[in-house]
């Protein structure tokens, strides 16, 4: 073990408990462990002295750039690409995959190998580790795809789709016979998609939908046996949608929406109109108890996927990614309003609703993210924090209180603590995350008073609008003052107020009972009505 560290006994606990996070009680499993992985692969494979040492770089390579995780995967293919061309760059004689798995079992412990992936394109992967955040493995992942989709020809842009089931009691697919086999770029590609995966929840499943009840509604003799199929086939549309987004594979979902609803040719949802024939979906479309039981199962799904795709808007997360989610919702409300052409328009608006709200929490969510990772940068900064703090005592805050107590009518302790609170936080130097957390107390404080009431999202309303216009006083106050560190104090001041809005959203959508997707999608539909509203009333205008 000495020759493996080249370091003393000693130091190699304290390294592996630094890299591994292991308590130093089971270090002296986790040494022995690598000492008989290193016994049996000089054995297996004949390797000599020489050979065996080289294996401390590699040892030193994957605790330097993997960690242990829960609830993550790696394809094996993957990570030991990463390790040959580790040993390319480093001019090291590799050992083969065999002997590679038997040293990543040896250091990271606990590691399942589960074959995940869809149908036709499954691989083996470890399940329980990640690359870590800060590896440069990550902008080599990136740097491989955007080369890969330089290199394509635009005939050839099309994303690769393996086959896909499109319900789950018929064995017909959605993309149709033939076996594809991917090129280069498309297999780069692919791969880049699964890399990716690991920075998704892919644990979460879709939540139980409530039991579609007509009840009076009923006025065009809906049989039972149309509503117990509309809700089969939803559900097994819904779950569709959800394992194609767990893949990344977003170009899929127009493909389901337009089969779902009949956009598609005649031949390619055959199984879909025999179980629900397209003349009995339009009649269940007018059905009022039917599009609110849809809407609330979109916003219970939208929820779910929101959750999957950023489970954690402060954690870094590959640019490629985040622009891959962003073309995502930038295309959702297309693809639905193309697919449902000749649905009626009362459950269009319905759908385009939800599906827009969707769209709007993935665009506010990546852009929360990637100001928090901006401002990560200004956090960590001690001279840029110092200058903040002389800059923010500069400010006179009498004033502010002043000039926005006749808008907010705040009470001037609840702000003066606020303001004290504020600045101790900062010359604390506080991380990313303790900042999300005094946040998330402010939140806490300020509406405990209302929790259990129905005035309750009016009050936390209420308090984004004060909240801005406080910080905006505050901002204004420093540009007055042409403050050193104005720029920082802007890009705080944005994220503050953006992580400020999805903490009150989610506080919100808890009160209500409903989820945050269905507390935005209100507003959008409420939007949408209004405008049909008027454009009806304008129609009318110019015919009188």
């Amino acid at each position: 073990m000495k020759q493996l560290f080249a370091i003393t006994p000693e130091v190699d606990i304290q390294v592996l408990v630094s890299h591994l996070g292991t308590p130093p009680y089971s270090i002296v499993i986790v040494m022995e462990s690598i000492e008989m992985a290193i016994e049996t692969l000089q054995k297996s494979e004949g390797l000599s002295s020489q050979r065996s040492s080289l294996l401390n770089s590699h040892l030193q390579w994957l605790l330097d750039n993997y960690e242990t995780a829960e609830g993550v995967s790696l394809p094996r293919s993957t990570l030991y690409n990463h390790y040959l061309r580790h040993c390319q760059e480093q001019k090291l004689d590799p050992v083969n995959a065999a002997s590679f798995g038997k040293l990543i079992r040896s250091i990271f412990m606990g590691l399942r190998t589960r074959r995940l992936g869809t149908r036709g394109n499954s691989k083996y992967h470890y399940y329980g580790i990640r690359v870590k955040p800060d590896s440069p493995l990550n902008r080599l992942q990136e740097d491989m795809q955007y080369m890969a989709l330089r290199q394509q020809p635009v005939q050839q842009k099309q994303r690769f789709k393996p086959v896909q089931k499109f319900d789950g009691s018929s064995g017909e697919n959605y993309s149709g016979g033939g076996q594809h086999h991917p090129c280069a770029a498309e297999q780069t590609v692919i791969a880049q998609s699964q890399h990716h995966q690991q920075f998704l929840d892919a644990s979460r499943a879709l939540p139980d939908f409530i039991e579609l009840e007509l009840g009076q509604s009923n006025t065009e003799n809906i049989s039972p046996d149309d509503v117990k199929a509309l809700q089969s086939l939803y559900r097994e549309h819904c779950e569709a949608i959800l394992d194609v987004v767990v893949n990344l594979q977003f170009s899929l979902i127009e493909k389901l929406w337009q089969t779902f609803w009949r956009y598609s040719p005649p031949d390619s949802v055959e199984g879909i109109e025999a179980r629900l024939p397209r003349s009995q979906l339009l009649v269940l479309c007018r059905n009022e108890a039917v599009l609110k039981w849809m809407s609330t199962c979109d916003h219970l799904m939208y929820q779910a996927l929101v959750e999957i795709l950023i489970p954690d808007v402060l954690r870094p997360i590959p640019s490629a990614l985040t622009q891959a989610i962003r073309n995502f919702a930038k295309s959702l409300e297309g693809w639905l309003s193309n697919a449902m052409n000749a649905i009626p328009q009362r459950m269009i608006q319905t759908k385009i609703a939800a599906v827009s709200a969707f769209a709007q929490t993935l665009r506010r969510y990546t852009s929360l993210n990637h100001l928090a990772q901006a401002a990560r940068a200004v956090l960590q900064n001690t001279s840029q924090i110092n200058q903040m703090l002389s800059d923010l005592n500069r400010v006179d805050f009498a004033n502010v209180q002043e000039q926005a107590s006749w808008v907010c009518q705040c009470e001037e302790g609840v702000v003066q603590h606020l303001e004290q609170d504020f600045k101790a936080t900062l010359q604390q130097q506080s991380s990313l995350e303790q900042w999300a957390a005094w946040l998330d107390n402010v939140v806490t404080q300020v509406l405990k008073p209302y929790e259990h009431r129905p005035s309750f999202p009016r009050a936390a309303r209420q308090f984004l609008l004060k909240w801005s216009f406080y910080s905006s006083m505050v901002i204004r106050d420093l540009t007055l003052r042409s403050a050193a560190s104005f720029g920082s104090f802007h890009l705080i001041r944005l994220l503050y107020d953006e992580y400020m809005f999805y903490l009150v959203e989610h506080r919100v959508a808890q009160a209500t009972g409903e989820t945050s997707i269905g507390v935005m999608g209100e507003v959008q539909l409420w939007h949408l009505m209004c405008f049909s509203v008027l454009v009806l009333f304008e129609i009318v205008y110019w015919i009188v």
